[in-house]
């Protein structure tokens, strides 16, 4: 295996470290994370533990959306201009969840879009959300 050039980033130490916009997070089982109709202002990235991403349509029924598990990304709508949240999160168990302003997010992904991109996470977390909107509008 290759080893990495000493400029390159490191992307898995950035998101496990405490820094300027980033805090770590510890949420019980059944602890939300954030709720429908929150300010959002923070995109998340699981370190330890499951969350669940779940909609609640004008009908009242709720629908489970994702399953988020270690090294995903979630709350990322923020970056593309929701002001409030479209979805809830829920710790399905004991977890560890770096929080990132989103002024932190657009920062690094300014300077290592890359790198975020190729953690894989990046790409799933943008997913999620367009299947998550799209189910939204269906229910």
């Amino acid at each position: 295996m290759a080893k990495p050039a000493k400029d390159s980033f490191d992307t898995l130490g950035f998101l496990a470290k405490v820094g300027t916009g980033k805090t770590i997070l510890k949420f019980r089982k059944n602890e939300n994370v954030f709720a429908q109709g929150d300010v959002a202002d923070t995109v998340f990235y699981v370190q330890r533990g499951k969350v669940k991403l779940t909609v609640l349509s004008e009908q009242g029924k709720e629908a489970v959306v994702a399953i988020l598990e270690p090294g995903q990304f979630f709350g990322e709508g923020c970056l593309n201009g929701h002001r409030l949240r479209i979805a809830t999160t829920t710790a399905m168990e004991d977890c560890t969840i770096t929080a990132i302003s989103k002024d932190a997010m657009i920062g690094l992904l300014h300077e290592q879009p890359c790198s975020i991109q190729a953690s894989g996470g990046w790409h799933d977390c943008c997913c999620c959300w367009r299947i998550s909107a799209s189910r939204a509008a269906r229910s």
